[in-house]
């Protein structure tokens, strides 16, 4: 009876770790991808990046990269997507320690952040723009020298800028917006941003123009967490398939107008499209 009674609570033993196993095996086939909740999509991403990212009058989020990552989503499967909107330098750690799925702001692709995340193949490069006052006394990039400039933490115009205008006063913003502020307050003399939000700034407050500089080494990508491979290969083909069947083209000239538009979507990367990586 003892011996039954032993052989019973083994089984009972294994039958339960059988069943464990197969529901974790069955919440991974649930959740291919390894998102924060199965079948929906939590974005981080900045409201401010016309026409990459950002908020419109009712507060919902739009521009290209969001209606482009949410048709990539729709192939992959996934109709929810919720956007986020953080500041710029923290949404890759964000990324990084699981708090979203993705990061999705028009987001250069270097080596140093890729020590950090990893990112789907790129879809988007382009250019650079001084944008300034038409009493700031910058007329170009050499005349940057002992000046204020504004730059975005976090962004590749913040890296190029340490780099190249060595004799320059960065201050560096959390935001555009509020560089731009600081711009027309005369706080500043010159912010430096990506080429399309800075025609749109212009347009919007009468500023200029001091440069335009070609950077095509960092193209957009989605950054997402390590150690998610299915989860990239799912977007990388997504992104692949979007660029192929006019999808991509159609978005670029709903969002970029007037911008210069490459004759195959195959050769995009080695265009000069006016479209840059924040």
């Amino acid at each position: 009876m003892k011996s039954q009674t032993t052989l019973g609570k083994l089984l009972g033993t294994t039958l339960a770790l059988c069943s464990l196993s197969f529901c974790t095996l069955a919440a991974s086939d649930n959740n291919p991808y390894g998102l924060i909740e199965p079948g929906q999509l939590r974005i981080a991403s900045v409201g401010d990046s016309k026409p990459y990212t950002f908020t419109d009058a009712s507060g919902q989020f739009t521009g290209f990269d969001v209606e482009f990552f949410k048709d990539v989503a729709h192939r992959i499967g996934i109709d929810k997507v919720d956007f986020i909107g953080q500041d710029f330098s923290a949404i890759m750690p964000a990324v990084a320690n699981g708090q979203y799925d993705a990061a999705v702001a028009a987001i250069g692709i270097t080596p140093a952040r890729e020590k950090t995340v990893d990112f789907s193949t790129g879809y988007l490069a382009g250019f650079l723009t001084v944008l300034t006052r038409h009493d700031s006394g910058v007329k170009n990039v050499a005349s940057l020298a002992k000046h204020r400039l504004g730059v975005v933490q976090g962004t590749l115009q913040e890296s190029y800028a340490v780099e190249h205008f060595t004799q320059t006063d960065l201050v560096r913003f959390p935001d555009n917006n509020s560089a731009v502020s600081a711009l027309n307050n005369g706080t500043l003399d010159a912010i430096f941003l990506d080429y399309e939000a800075a025609k749109s700034y212009a347009d919007r407050f009468k500023l200029v123009s001091a440069a335009d500089i070609p950077s095509f080494d960092a193209p957009a990508g989605i950054a997402i967490a390590k150690g998610k491979p299915a989860f990239k290969a799912a977007l990388d083909s997504a992104i692949k398939a979007a660029m192929q069947d006019g999808t991509w083209q159609r978005l670029y000239q709903k969002w970029f107008p007037g911008s210069p538009m490459p004759k195959t979507v195959s050769a995009w990367r080695a265009v000069k499209m006016r479209t840059f990586a924040s």
